[in-house]
């Protein structure tokens, strides 16, 4: 009867190790468009910022690597006789590799609580768009104090306390270079953020290149200049399309679509075609023309007047004050949250931060090697809600002021996002691993009180 018991107990502890290694060996953090999540397979990316003004004009100077340029966003491929789209937004990278790359800053000067602590964080309310609860509109980041109700991204406050809240200053400065949809003019889009992701006033940089009453692309580009009316498809796709040639339609530099020229299977033609923005969504400029990408990297200066005139669009910068800033990057064509972002870091002008702006008499700064090295990180679906519930052991320590930096790493922010992607599957997992433990227990003592009882009836 022992014997029995011990063949027992020894099959069931090793089918149960089987079972084990069958659930627990693939682990549970894979891509999974349904549920808009793709992973990316770096998890952090350096960063370095230089920061430097005059008189009348604030300079920052970004620098990162890129595995090569990002200078298209989507296209519209001649193929079967028809202009088809390419490059449209998809979790993760694109997998024609269209999409524009971008830098972006988040800049305020004090007025919305609770940035200089916890950065980008407070800008990603429930319901964003791209996140496996998006809601049934789109919705971009935004200021919880532009909802009645923590959490609910449809619960508007009313227009009198938004007018009061910008009025106050309630909103982030946004500056947002993109690598197709702005550089071409030597501009950045210069943006907000307050009760959504907005541009600031004016005309942007950019526009569809699609005229939807005659069912044809708007422009083409100028063969008597670029030698070309459309780039080759072939060509994107290996990626030896640089910035010196002509790759973008620029409004007054390309020329209207022909639909009587000879177009050939594999044309291509940009879906955007970019113009200078207006008004005070103008008011970042690229310093050079263009930011530039060389072995295997993207250097970028923008520019802005210290003082716009634009108080409710933008944050005011002064000879010696102080600000604080949150650095993102999209890269290896990806969009919407895909991204990398920062920490929030101090800003200084012309004194001791951790940014330093250097104050410099002259029209344009003379970089020296001294740079701010800022760690990115991918943020996963950490929402601000969710930061402030009892989901997160560490509400109490928002709660109290303490600023994330203080508690943990990038690096830790990174695995932490992914681990809230994935909240339910580590928890099945884990009940699984405890089960299956329970069970390996109890196998190994019976198996154990078998041999045991064999022995002694020997």
């Amino acid at each position: 009867m022992n014997t029995i018991k011990l063949l027992g107990a020894t099959a069931l502890f090793a089918g149960t190790l089987v079972v084990s290694w069958i659930t627990h060996g693939g682990g549970v953090v894979s891509d999974d468009p349904a549920r808009n999540i793709a992973i990316p397979e770096t998890l952090t990316v350096p960063l370095q910022v230089q920061a430097a003004y005059n008189a009348d004009t604030m300079f920052f100077r970004y620098r990162w690597p890129a595995e090569r340029p990002g200078i298209f966003h989507d296209m519209m491929l001649f193929t079967d006789g028809a202009w088809v789209n390419k490059g449209g937004a998809v979790p993760g990278s694109q997998p024609d590799g269209l999409h524009e790359d971008r830098v972006a800053m988040m800049l305020d000067d004090g007025s919305v609580p609770e940035f200089s602590r916890y950065g980008g964080y407070i800008t990603i309310g429930q319901g964003l768009a791209t996140l496996t609860d998006e809601a049934p509109e789109e919705v971009t980041k935004y200021l919880p104090m532009t909802r009645n109700t923590l959490g609910q991204w449809d619960d508007m406050a009313p227009d009198s306390v938004q007018a009061n809240l910008r009025s106050a200053g309630y909103f982030l400065d946004l500056w947002h270079w993109r690598g197709g949809r702005s550089n071409p003019v030597g501009a950045a889009d210069d943006q907000n953020i307050a009760t959504g992701r907005d541009g600031d006033a004016g005309g942007s940089s950019y526009g569809t290149n699609w005229d939807s009453d005659l069912n044809q692309p708007k422009f083409m580009f100028d063969e008597a200049t670029a030698g070309y009316a459309a780039l080759k498809w072939d060509d994107v796709m290996a990626g030896t399309i640089t910035q010196d040639q002509t790759y973008a339609l620029i409004s007054g530099q390309a020329v209207a679509y022909d639909p009587a020229h000879v177009w050939q299977e594999g044309d291509v033609l940009p879906r955007r075609f970019v113009r200078t923005p207006t008004e005070s969504r103008a008011d970042i400029a690229v310093v050079g023309g263009q930011g530039r990408w060389a072995d295997g990297f993207w250097d970028v200066t923008l520019s802005r007047a210290l003082d716009t005139g634009h108080p409710e669009d933008d944050k005011i910068l002064r000879d010696h004050g102080s600000y604080d800033v949150a650095f993102a990057i999209h890269r290896n064509a990806t969009g919407a949250r895909w991204h990398y972002v920062s920490l929030p870091f101090s800003l200084g002008l012309g004194h001791e931060a951790d940014i330093v702006a250097t104050p410099f008499v002259g029209r344009t700064p003379t970089w020296g090697d001294t740079w701010t090295d800022v760690t990115l990180f991918y943020p996963g679906q950490v929402t601000w809600p969710m930061l402030n519930s009892d989901m997160h052991a560490g509400a109490g320590s928002i709660a109290q002021g303490i600023p994330v930096a203080a508690r943990h790493s990038p690096e830790q922010l990174a695995n932490y996002g992914i681990e809230v992607e994935f909240r339910q599957q580590i928890r099945r997992q884990w009940m699984l691993t405890l089960l299956a433990g329970v069970v390996l227990i109890a196998a190994f003592g019976v198996a154990l009180n078998a041999t045991i009882s064999n022995q002694k009836g020997a």
